[in-house]
């Protein structure tokens, strides 16, 4: 079983929704991203939005978080398992209970 590295970068932005950690897989140099959402954010934050690269994202922890995608109905997000972002589709977090913890994999 691989093992993740501890945190190398930590980043906060007062114009993001979330806090992040750049990780990597232990002797890959494959970096990873943990994502976390905290309950306190507000539903205006998780705004409708696309992304320049494609992601796969792993649900670490939350419960009753949702991913919509555009012209779609919303996805509920289950922990352990991965969901496709395709680059530049739009797409929008719904906010569930708890915090949401993700891994994001650029692709």
């Amino acid at each position: 079983m691989d093992t993740i590295e501890k945190q190398t970068t930590t980043i906060q932005s007062s114009t993001k929704p979330y806090t992040e950690k750049v990780e990597e897989q232990h002797g890959t140099g494959v970096p990873y991203v943990i994502r976390e959402f905290e309950d306190s954010v507000l539903e205006e934050e998780l705004v409708w939005h696309r992304d320049r690269e494609s992601r796969q994202v792993s649900v670490l922890s939350g419960t009753n978080w949702s991913l919509q995608h555009d012209d779609e109905l919303p996805i509920l997000l289950n922990q352990g398992e991965e969901y496709y972002i395709p680059k530049m589709t739009y797409h929008r977090l719904i906010k569930g209970q708890g915090n949401l913890v993700v891994r994001i994999r650029i692709t």
